[in-house]
């Protein structure tokens, strides 16, 4: 067994959520399992699981971010493709689980895809997800607000940006350097649990992210004291689900 103490992540609402799902695979799945990480970026989830012995394909539609997550990889078992999730079922591909972490959000059809995913499962296969909490405390007191600023072009907007690049921000993630990274859909716990439904898929776990540490003035000292962050996931975990910052869930095959 790895280290667990060895992440890539620097946030610990990052690496909450990457211990979730490596705790769930590692529950029910042997080491022999086929893993597939749906756009990957930049392959952090993918070589984490890696070392964990897993057979792991990281596909994803930037170029750009494939090209790093391959430069990144040291290992044999785990190797990055720039495709589309429709080319896995055109040729035919099947997997014992199946990774989407913080996909859904940015895609105009979040249905096609879960649709694609289910085709390219096994029968007893698992899929986690992990999406933005869309009534959440970031996406309702930061993400919201920002992309309506943006649009408007207003003078905060602007006033915005400029400090966001005097302060260093890139506008990409550890996890993505992909160009786009628009929170253009904004789902509630229900949303989700609809969604598997139309799917013929079951939530057989559930887990909270972060409490406020994304949202400013907090986020400011969060960022740079790594306690708060940790105190911000527990509070997460004892609130109410729709106070989290995100959700995390494994999901199982109800049917053929």
């Amino acid at each position: 067994m790895p280290d667990q103490t060895i992440y890539e992540f620097d946030r610990i609402a990052d690496r909450k959520r990457i211990d979730f799902i490596a705790d769930s695979l590692q529950n029910t799945l042997p080491k022999t399992a086929r893993i597939l990480d749906v756009g990957c970026g930049n392959g952090v989830i993918s070589r984490h699981l890696g070392r964990y012995g897993y057979n792991v394909t990281g596909i994803d539609v930037s170029e750009k971010a494939i090209e790093i997550a391959k430069k990144l990889n040291k290992y044999n078992n785990v190797r990055f493709e720039t495709k589309s999730a429709e080319q896995l079922v055109a040729e035919g591909e099947k997997y014992d689980a199946i990774i989407c972490s913080e996909v859904l959000e940015h895609l105009s059809n979040p249905d096609a895809l879960l649709e694609v995913l289910n085709k390219s499962l096994t029968q007893n296969g698992k899929l986690l997800i992990t999406v933005p909490n869309g009534k959440g405390p970031r996406e309702s007191l930061v993400t919201k607000p920002v992309l309506k600023m943006r649009n408007k072009n207003t003078w905060a907007w602007k006033l915005i940006t400029g400090l966001k690049k005097n302060m260093g921000y890139s506008g990409t993630t550890v996890q993505s350097a992909a160009d786009n990274l628009d929170h253009i859909q904004f789902f509630s716990k229900k949303d989700i649990q609809q969604m598997s439904d139309k799917h013929n898929l079951k939530i057989v776990r559930f887990g909270k992210a972060n409490f406020i540490e994304d949202v400013f003035p907090f986020s400011f000292f969060s960022k740079r004291i790594k306690v708060l962050q940790k105190i911000d996931c527990k509070v997460a975990d004892w609130l109410p689900y729709y106070f989290t910052g995100g959700f995390f869930f494994v999901c199982e095959k109800t049917g053929s």
